[in-house]
C-alpha cells in the first residue's frame, strides 16, 4: 500500500473513532444522526455542481449502497438496544475486514501476499476480541453477538460496493458526493421511521455535535473511497476499522475507561496487523 495512502487512511480511522466517540457521549443519539445526515445532504447538494457526474456502470453500486447503509444504521441501533457499546461495536468492526478480504480474493480477483493476509487476520483478531474482555457475562446473551454480526456484515456489503462503485465511477469524488447525497436520504427516512411517535427536537449541544459529525464523517468517507481506487480494497477496510483502536484509546484517556491487560494484547495485535499492513505488497 502506497505511504501516503495509508497514512490518509489511517487519519481517517482516527476521525472516525473521534466522531464516534462524540455519538457515545451524546444522550440522544438518534438525534445527533439525523442532524450529521442533514449536514451531510446539505454539503452533497452544495457541492454536486463541482464534480462529475459518476459513469453509468457505477449507477448500480449508487442504487445499492444507500440501502445497504440504511440497513447498517438500523442493525447497530438495534445491537445497542440490546448490548453494550463495547460489546458491539468491536465485533461488528471486526468482523467486516475479514469478509471483505475473502469476498475480495474469491470474486473480485484481488491478490493479496501472505503478509497482507496475517495482517488482515491479526487487524480482525484484535478488533473483535476487545469484545471479550468484558467476560463471560457479555456473552450470555446471544442477540448482542448476533445483531453485531448482522451489522458487520452490512458494513462489508457496502464497503464491496463502494470500492466497485468508485472504481466503476470514474470520479471518486463525484462517486463520494452523490452516493453521500443518496445516503443521507435513505438514513434520515430510517431515522424518521424510528422515532415515530417519540419526536422531539434535538438540544442545542445534540444539534452542534451532530454539525461537527457530519463534517467529520464526511471527510473520513471520502478519504477512504479515493483510497480504495489507489489500493485493494480489502487493505483499506482492515486499516480503517483500526479506528476501533483509536476509539478505545479515547475512551481511556478522555472518558476515563478502565484500560486492562486484556485490553492492551488486544490493542498490540491489532497495532502489529497494522504496522505488517504497511509493509506488505
Amino acid at each position: 500500500m502506497p505511504a501516503e495512502v495509508f497514512l490518509l487512511v489511517l487519519c481517517a480511522a482516527l476521525v472516525h473513532a473521534i466522531w464516534n466517540a462524540m455519538v457515545k457521549t451524546d444522550g440522544d443519539r438518534l438525534g445527533l444522526m439525523k442532524v450529521m445526515s442533514l449536514t451531510q445532504l446539505v454539503l452533497s447538494a452544495a457541492l454536486m455542481p463541482f464534480v462529475a457526474v459518476p459513469a453509468a456502470e457505477s449507477w448500480p453500486c449508487l442504487a445499492a449502497s444507500p440501502v445497504l447503509t440504511t440497513g447498517y444504521v438500523l442493525f447497530l441501533s438495534y445491537a445497542y438496544r440490546a448490548g453494550d457499546l463495547s460489546h458491539v461495536y468491536p465485533l461488528a468492526r471486526g468482523i467486516a475486514p475479514l469478509i471483505v478480504a475473502i469476498v475480495s480474493i474469491v470474486f473480485l480477483g484481488e491478490r493479496l501476499g501472505p503478509i497482507s493476509q496475517l495482517a488482515i487476520l491479526l487487524i480482525a483478531a484484535g478488533i473483535t476480541s476487545l469484545m471479550l474482555t468484558r467476560g463471560a457475562a457479555g456473552l450470555r446473551d446471544p442477540r448482542p453477538t448476533l445483531f453485531a454480526l448482522a451489522t458487520g456484515g452490512f458494513i462489508a456489503s457496502y464497503t464491496l460496493v463502494d470500492g466497485i462503485g468508485a472504481r466503476a465511477s470514474g470520479t471518486a469524488s463525484g462517486y463520494m458526493v452523490w452516493i453521500s447525497l443518496l445516503s443521507s436520504l435513505a438514513i434520515l427516512a430510517a431515522i424518521h421511521w424510528m422515532q415515530r411517535g417519540q419526536r422531539q427536537p434535538p438540544s442545542p449541544r445534540t444539534r452542534r455535535a451532530g454539525v461537527a459529525v457530519g463534517l467529520l464523517s464526511y471527510g473520513a468517507t471520502w478519504v477512504v473511497i479515493w483510497a480504495m481506487t489507489q489500493a485493494p480494497i480489502a487493505l483499506v477496510s482492515a486499516l480503517r476499522e483500526t479506528g476501533v483502536i483509536f476509539a478505545v484509546l479515547i475512551g481511556v484517556v478522555v472518558l476515563k475507561e478502565r484500560l486492562n491487560l486484556a485490553r492492551l494484547v488486544s490493542i498490540a495485535t491489532t497495532l502489529t496487523g497494522t504496522a505488517l499492513l504497511k509493509f506488505s505488497r
